[in-house]
């Protein structure tokens, strides 16, 4: 950690912190002309963005505390230095968050907030030099390998030192006898890799939108090497091989979660026996918290998009044809594009194809295929990307990420949920997962707030839910409305959620709140003056 314990990032009452702590990523509004593709053209100006004039040097501890104010600003990531004087202004997080790591070691900040971010690639222009000495924060030890040591504008960055041992890791793995362990057969046709979680469903059913203490399996099938990732809640077990013998490019997943048991099923290409499954490769057979794994994506092909609303889309991305991923509720996927030289990321909450499914999904579709709902901003560098691909051409998808858990719903009775705008993507599959598997589930109620009529999406499809099932209810909120409607108008305020948020005797509530900065802050504040705990309140990633 770093070696100043009385900070934490986000800061206290800054615009990126949002009560509960830890539950919400969120962004400050910029300055006209200060968007992710201005910055991405000042750096391609030709400006020194460094004060070096092109030289790289080697810094000291003493040289880059000199540099922690507002006009003269380094921080170190990972032993590399950087000056982020110019970039202040261009920062999602606003400039108070990015101070916290001036003149210091900014490792353990960054990787709270922006682990999924590439910062060498939006950064590059800005390397001053590496650390000359050990740097004191707690960059994070692991093997070095060609994808560790990658070098920046020509520099190794240099070597990792161990984390410090006096202070003991947040999460602690559980003990040894609950660790993962595997096993595997064959057949003539089939190859069968058989995991042991060691974790039952908490219903005891098989249906894979249950509370998922099992975990669920992530599997890449990529040029005859095989990566298993299974995620059990803050944990990830990763199996990784190079087969000894050519596969067909497919895989099939079968979770048994009420033993327990995920099995993965290879289909041989010839009928030989195999003696092993293959060479180790990076990370195989280990266990660790899943914020210290490496992000891994893969290759997705566009296959559909169409209009949700005058300016959302819905995206339906094929995974490769060797890839099985089942996305748990509530949890995101980041999107990598390089756009002009640099490399940008950004995360996205799947949704179903419909709210309403009348048919269930086609052989093969699950797992295989993502549906990404998403709102083309007129400066948003990867919507307008994504909306300008052609049918067949590919993005990088990455493997889920996010804190949500389904076992948040066990015993909820009320369900309430606040969004606002695309913040309604979370919402989706959550209102579709409750009143399908929770049987405790007595009322869910959304209070969904957007500009305009036409800005709502699936508004159809919700309203035909309202009246199909009476446990669920919406409301819509505009602030800009025409005067032809005839609902609520305004902002989200403390009396609107009076009677919105009822907690009748003996019931088990449960507060979603998704949406922009200022409308996440202020629903969750007012939540919670309301009398809600924090366990009663989640704020989704904005």
């Amino acid at each position: 950690m770093l070696n100043v314990p009385s900070q934490s990032f986000p800061a206290v009452g800054s615009q990126q912190r949002v009560a509960p702590a830890g539950q919400s990523r969120n962004k400050v509004a910029l300055k006209p002309g200060h968007s992710l593709m201005d910055w991405i053209r000042l750096t391609k100006s030709g400006r020194d963005l460094t004060g070096l004039r092109g030289r790289l040097i080697e810094v000291t501890d003493e040289e880059l505390r000199k540099h922690n104010t507002r006009s003269d600003c380094w921080t170190c990531i990972r032993g590399m230095v950087y000056n982020v004087t110019a970039y202040m202004d261009f920062h999602p997080g606003g400039e108070e968050e990015l101070m916290r790591a001036a003149g210091i070691d900014g490792t353990d900040l960054f990787d709270q907030v922006h682990r999924w971010v590439n910062y060498e690639s939006m950064l590059k222009e800005c390397l001053v030099g590496r650390m000359a000495t050990k740097v004191s924060a707690g960059i994070r030890s692991q093997p070095e390998t060609e994808e560790t040591r990658t070098q920046v504008n020509g520099l190794t960055p240099p070597p990792v030192p161990p984390p410090p041992s006096l202070e003991p890791p947040a999460a602690p793995l559980p003990p040894k006898d609950t660790r993962p362990r595997y096993d595997w057969f064959q057949t003539d046709a089939t190859v069968n890799i058989v995991l042991y979680t060691k974790r039952k469903s908490l219903s005891g059913s098989e249906s894979p939108a249950q509370i998922p203490a099992a975990g669920c399996a992530v599997v890449d099938l990529i040029d005859g090497a095989l990566r298993i990732d299974v995620v059990l809640g803050k944990l990830s077990y990763l199996l990784h091989w190079r087969l000894p013998h050519e596969v067909e490019e497919r895989v099939s997943v079968h979770t048994a979660s009420a033993v327990g048991k995920i099995q993965v099923v290879l289909w041989k290409k010839a009928k030989c026996r195999w003696s092993a499954l293959g060479d180790p490769l990076e990370a195989n057979d280990t266990f660790e918290r899943r914020k210290d794994r490496r992000i891994f994506y893969r290759e997705c092909v566009l296959a559909s998009k169409t209009d949700v609303t005058h300016d959302t889309r819905l995206f339906c991305l094929r995974l490769p044809p060797g890839t099985h991923m089942h996305v748990p509720v509530g949890t995101h996927v980041y999107l990598k594009a390089s756009l002009t030289d640099s490399e940008v990321v950004k995360p996205y909450t799947p949704v179903e194809s419909a709210l309403l499914q009348e048919a269930p999904p086609t052989e093969g579709s699950e797992g295989s295929q993502l549906f990404l709902m998403v709102k083309i901003y007129p400066h948003g560098a990867l919507s307008h990307h994504l909306d300008s691909l052609q049918i067949g051409e590919a993005v990088c998808v990455s493997s889920p990420e996010g804190p949500f858990s389904l076992r948040q719903l066990r015993g909820v009775t009320h369900l309430y949920l606040l969004a606002a705008g695309t913040g309604f993507t979370p919402m989706a599959r959550l209102i579709r997962s409750a009143l399908t598997d929770l049987p405790t589930l007595r009322k869910s109620r959304l209070m969904f707030f957007n500009r305009q009529e036409r800005d709502i999406l699936w508004h159809t499809q919700l309203d035909q839910l309202a009246a199909r099932d009476n446990r669920f209810e919406v409301e819509y909120i505009l602030s800009e409305a025409s005067d032809s409607w005839t609902g609520r108008r305004g902002r989200i305020q403390a009396s609107m959620l009076t009677d919105f948020l009822v907690q009748p005797e003996g019931s088990k509530c449960l507060v979603c709140v998704c949406g922009p900065t200022a409308f996440t802050e202020l629903a969750v504040r007012f939540t919670q003056d309301l009398g809600f705990s924090d366990e009663e309140v989640h704020a989704f990633q904005g």
